[in-house]
């Protein structure tokens, strides 16, 4: 069965998302609507809808000149198993110690790496972005320079691939991943199975630190938070809360041209920038907490 996807842009979330509640009263309707911000500054919002019958073209132009939006891009795809596809695609990555693969390349495990298995699955972080690859780098390297955290949270986990790098070389360490969708915590749980490192790693669902058990842990001694440059600078004051005296933060998901932003919106919390690495046009960053 084909599917197909039609995609526009506009300015400003309100206005996106009256027009993504508008294109879900279709008929036929879309079995997924997304609003997503464009990240680079120009105040854009793209909204996305797929559907398995071809939607209305001449409605879709309706509301897309009734919101003040780009004309709809449509478009059909065809029919593959992308969760099969990507998997083909990806390669193992290295980064420092780290060698994380899928099961597909488990004969390519070298000796003496900490070997990671992530499988390409909806969540995300599978150690091939440059956001993920930074942190992992990033945390290899505080590894190196004798960096030993007591606790550790990974917040908006994903596959939970930051969590299982910290399992696998803290073997006393207390190690919390939280994501705020379901299945990302579903499939965080099963890359923990897949590792051996049940009882190692506690999954939850959180928003931010907004959980009993990641209170009742904190301080933490260090902090991953792989998201977006919005939520990293909302969660920069709980972050200063919950992060203990002389403790990191590694953060990413953001585009280069943001990390001036997040940066400051840390220091303005009494954080220090330790390190940065740009991977392309994406940016890492090491802050540490005073005291």
């Amino acid at each position: 069965m084909p599917t197909y996807s039609a995609l526009t842009t506009l300015t400003g979330e309100d206005a996106a998302q009256a027009l993504a509640e508008a294109v879900e009263k279709m008929d036929p309707a879309p079995v997924g609507v997304g609003v997503f911000e464009i990240e680079d500054g120009s105040g854009l919002w793209e909204v996305g809808a797929y559907f398995v019958e071809a939607p209305n073209a001449v409605i879709l132009d309706m509301l897309a000149l009734a919101f003040e939006a780009r004309p709809f891009a449509l478009s059909e795809l065809p029919e593959i198993d992308w969760v099969a596809h990507v998997r083909r695609e990806l390669a193992p990555v290295e980064a420092g110690r780290f060698f994380v693969f899928g099961s597909h390349d488990a004969d390519k495990v070298p000796e003496g790496r900490v070997a990671l298995q992530i499988e390409a699955t909806v969540a995300f972080g599978t150690g091939h972005h440059g956001t993920t690859l930074g942190c992992l780098r990033a945390f290899d390297r505080l590894v190196d320079a004798g960096f030993t955290p007591e606790k550790v949270a990974d917040i908006g986990c994903g596959t939970a691939v930051l969590a299982l790098a910290a399992a696998s070389v803290l073997p006393g360490a207390l190690i919390i991943a939280s994501d705020i969708d379901r299945v990302a915590v579903d499939v965080a749980e099963a890359n923990v199975a897949i590792n051996g490192l049940e009882g190692r790693v506690e999954c939850l669902e959180a928003a931010g630190f907004d959980h009993p058990l990641l209170v009742a842990a904190s301080p933490f001694d260090l902090v991953f938070a792989n998201i977006l440059k919005g939520p990293l600078i909302e969660l920069a004051p709980d972050m200063a809360r919950h992060a203990a005296p002389g403790g990191r933060v590694i953060l990413s998901g953001l585009l280069m041209v943001q990390a001036e932003a997040v940066t400051a919106a840390y220091l303005a919390q009494g954080f220090t920038l330790e390190a940065r690495e740009d991977l392309g046009e994406w940016s890492c960053l090491v802050m540490r907490k005073g005291g």
